[in-house]
């Protein structure tokens, strides 16, 4: 990894802790590692809300809450630099009116381009597309 700036989406967070795919999971863990070790890592509000919601609903065994609030306080508020406001819904709303996303990938997209970031590490999205001066990859394939 480069000394660029990335954004993080949920589901390499997600992929932390699941046991199902070991691959993925060591991927993810060398993501957020190198985040927090370069602090170039960056999430938004929408990925720590995404995380919680996950983490409490759909993990196959849901975090303890003193373990969720240990994760949450010592990973994710680290990397968490982007907030909600107008300007970030206005770029939101302009991404996906011009690329065709839903509103809430082109809110990540969004994000990541609010800080700056050159690179987005997503599952979800199509790896390689450059959105502005950003690139989307997907560190699964």
């Amino acid at each position: 990894m480069s000394n660029a700036r990335f954004f993080i989406d949920t589901n390499i967070f997600v992929y932390c802790f699941d046991n199902s795919n070991p691959y993925k999971k060591s991927k993810a863990l060398e993501i957020i590692s190198n985040a927090l070790e370069s602090r170039n890592g960056v999430i938004s509000y929408q990925v720590v809300q995404e995380f919680i919601n996950i983490a409490t609903r759909k993990f196959p065994s849901t975090f303890k809450e003193d373990d969720l609030r240990d994760f949450t306080n010592g990973i994710l508020y680290y990397l968490w630099e982007v907030y909600p406001d107008k300007e970030l819904f206005d770029e939101a709303q302009t991404i996906r009116l011009r690329y065709g996303f839903s509103f809430y990938d082109s809110l990540i997209m969004a994000s990541a381009l609010q800080s700056g970031c050159s690179y987005l590490y997503s599952e979800d999205l199509q790896s390689g597309q450059k959105i502005r001066q950003m690139t989307i990859i997907n560190p699964f394939i």
